[in-house]
């Protein structure tokens, strides 16, 4: 009467859950729309880190270095979310859309008087893409969940 350790957790509900997961990240990933969309927010948030260099407004200190750091955090956001946290895309990409938000309003908020008009038109025109990715990235991941309904699979 031997059993086998390695059948036994094979069959184990957790890992089947977990091979399930990890399958329906593959699956999101390789999706033409996933991949346009964390591509296209990767791309954005690295304009944003660098857009103060690249529009001219490097002048205004508090306002690059906002942009620097929103930028880095937008693409680090953005880039891999379908992927390696599949569970958790929903909630990022709300997050993405509030760092997109962020970016228009920031030159009011952050530089006070903005006296250069390259950087309110570059920071709402950036903050708007940035914006629209999330709400794109949102629209993606309620797909995968609402396909994951349709094949049988408990939600969590």
């Amino acid at each position: 009467m031997t059993t086998s350790p390695r059948s036994s957790m094979e069959t184990h509900p957790d890992l089947i859950d977990m091979r399930m997961r990890h399958e329906m990240a593959e699956r999101a990933t390789t999706t033409s729309r996933a991949q346009t969309v964390e591509t296209m927010a990767l791309l954005a948030g690295l304009y944003l880190a660098a857009s103060p260099w690249i529009a001219g407004f490097n002048g205004l200190t508090r306002l690059a270095v906002t942009n620097l750091i929103v930028g880095i955090a937008y693409a680090l956001l953005m880039s891999g979310g379908f992927g390696r946290a599949y569970e958790r895309t929903h909630s990022m990409a709300w997050a993405a859309c509030g760092l997109g938000a962020w970016t228009i309003i920031a030159p009011w908020v952050v530089a006070g008087d903005v006296s250069t008009t390259r950087s309110v038109v570059n920071n709402i025109i950036v903050g708007a893409i940035c914006l629209l990715l999330g709400l794109a990235a949102s629209a993606v991941s309620n797909d995968r969940r609402s396909s994951r309904g349709d094949q049988g699979m408990p939600g969590r």
